[in-house]
C-alpha cells in the first residue's frame, strides 16, 4: 500500500515554497520527511525567507475543514533545469550607467546563489531586438558570404554584461541566444522591422549566421547552450521581426538550419522552435514534429504567454496537448513579460503575481523527461526595462 504523506494547513504556501526553494539553488540539506518553508508575502518583511520547518508523516483520513497538501514520493514527474531572464542590450546598456555599488548589488540579487536568487538561464538576442537602443547587424549589407561578420557592437556593453552575470553565478550560465529579424537585404521586405520573410536565396546564409554568432559568442568565453529558430515567427511587429509559417519554419530547420549546426560541429546546441504564443503552439508542434527531417534537430519547443491580447484567458492546456503528443519533446518557457505599466507602478505587489502565475499552471507534469520552466526576472525578456522599445531606450531611425 503506498503512503500519502500530509501537510495540513499548508495549501497554496507549500506550492509557492517548492519553488522559492529552487530559486534559492543550495537550500539547505535535510533528514528524510523535513520541508523547509519558503515565504514571500505583501505587507511583510518576507522575500524568499526561511519561516519555518515542516515535519512530513503519514496522517491517515483528513477531515473536510483541514486545508491540505498530499505528497505521494512514489511519483516523480519533470526536472527543472533553471530559472532565469534575459541579456539584452537594454539591461546592459541601463547596468553599465549605474555606479558599480549598484552594478554588484543587482548582480548579487539576480545570479549568486546563497545570497541572491540564483538565476541559472539567460536569454540574448541575435544582433537586435526590441531591447536594443538602435537596429544593427554584424554584418555588411549584401555580404552573403558574411566576411565581415562582426560582434565587435556587443563588446561595449552585452559581452562585458554577460561575463559578469556568469560570474556572479558562480562561473556557469545556460545561456540560449534568439533572433528577432534576419538583416533587411536577406528579406522581401528589406527591411528589420514590421515581418517580411527571409529570402530562399538567403536561407544558407542565414544558416551560416548562426554558426558564426555562436562561435563568437564563444571565442569571447560566453558558451552557448542552445537557440531559437526566430523569435515570434508569426507576429509582424513594429520592432524586429520575421515571418515563418509552420511549414517554412520546419523546411528551414530540416534543410537548412539543423544540417549546418551539425557540419560546424555545433549539433550538441539546443535548437527550439516556435518561439511565440501557447494559442499556436499545437499547431506549430504538430507541424514540426510530426516530420522526421526536422524533428531530429529539434531538442524543445518554445512558448510566450501574450495569448490573451485577444481578450481571452492564458491557454495552459495547449502546453499539456503538445506534451501528450510529444513526451520526448522538452518544453521551454523562454519569454514573457508584463507590458503597459508606469515606472511608477513598478514595485505594485500584483506584478509578483502575474509573474508568479506561470509557476503554477503552464507546465503540466511530465515523467521521465527533463522539463524547462524559464522565467525571468520572476519572467523573460524582461530584465530592466520592459517590452516596448520606446519604454527602454531611443529609437534614431528606421531599421533598414
Amino acid at each position: 500500500m503506498k503512503n500519502l504523506f500530509l501537510l495540513p494547513g499548508l495549501s497554496l504556501l507549500l506550492i509557492y515554497t517548492v519553488y522559492a526553494g529552487d530559486l534559492t539553488v543550495n537550500p539547505p540539506s535535510l533528514p528524510a520527511g523535513k520541508v523547509i518553508v519558503y515565504t514571500t508575502a505583501d505587507n511583510t518583511t518576507y522575500r524568499i525567507s526561511i519561516t519555518d520547518t515542516l515535519h512530513m508523516a503519514a496522517f491517515g483520513q483528513p477531515l473536510e475543514t483541514q486545508p491540505c497538501v498530499f505528497v505521494d514520493p512514489s511519483k516523480i514527474f519533470q526536472t527543472i533545469i533553471g530559472i532565469g531572464g534575459a541579456l539584452t542590450d537594454a539591461s546592459a546598456e541601463t547596468f553599465a550607467k549605474m555606479p558599480r555599488e549598484k552594478q554588484q548589488e543587482i548582480l548579487k540579487k539576480y545570479f549568486d546563489p546563497d545570497k541572491g536568487i540564483g538565476y541559472t538561464l539567460g536569454r540574448t538576442s541575435i544582433h537586435s531586438c526590441d531591447f536594443s537602443s538602435s537596429s544593427y547587424t554584424y554584418v555588411n549589407a549584401d555580404d552573403i558570404a558574411l566576411k565581415s561578420f562582426s560582434i565587435t557592437h556587443d563588446k561595449e556593453f552585452r559581452i562585458p554584461f554577460i561575463k559578469q552575470a556568469i560570474a556572479a553565478a558562480g562561473g556557469k550560465l545556460t545561456l540560449f541566444a534568439s533572433p528577432w529579424s534576419p538583416p533587411a537585404w536577406m528579406k522581401d521586405n528589406n527591411d528589420m522591422l514590421h515581418g517580411g520573410k527571409l529570402k530562399p536565396s538567403c536561407y544558407q546564409s542565414w544558416a551560416d549566421y548562426f554558426v558564426k554568432f555562436i562561435k563568437a559568442y564563444e571565442a569571447e568565453g560566453i558558451p552557448v547552450w542552445g537557440i531559437t529558430v526566430q523569435n515570434e515567427p508569426m507576429a509582424k511587429q513594429i520592432w524586429e521581426s520575421c515571418i515563418f509559417t509552420a511549414e517554412e519554419e520546419r523546411d528551414y530547420i530540416k534543410n537548412f538550419l539543423g544540417p549546418t549546426l551539425q557540419k560546424a560541429g555545433l549539433g550538441d546546441k539546443k535548437l527550439i522552435a516556435w518561439d511565440h504564443n501557447r494559442d499556436l503552439i499545437y499547431q506549430r508542434a504538430v507541424t514540426i514534429l510530426s516530420d522526421p527531417g526536422a524533428a531530429k534537430y529539434v531538442w524543445g519547443i518554445g512558448f510566450h504567454w501574450y495569448e490573451d491580447w485577444t481578450g481571452g484567458g492564458k491557454i495552459f492546456d495547449n502546453v499539456k496537448r503538445v506534451a501528450e503528443a510529444y513526451p520526448n519533446t522538452h518544453l521551454i518557457f523562454t519569454e514573457g513579460c508584463a507590458e503597459s505599466f508606469t515606472f511608477s507602478k513598478m514595485n505594485e505587489w500584483k506584478w509578483g503575481e502575474v509573474y508568479h502565475r506561470p509557476f503554477l499552471e503552464i507546465h503540466p507534469p511530465r515523467r521521465k523527461t527533463d522539463h524547462q520552466r524559464f522565467k525571468p526576472r520572476t519572467v523573460i525578456n524582461n530584465s530592466f526595462p520592459e517590452h516596448r522599445r520606446e519604454n527602454c531606450c531611443h529609437r534614431d531611425e528606421p531599421g533598414k
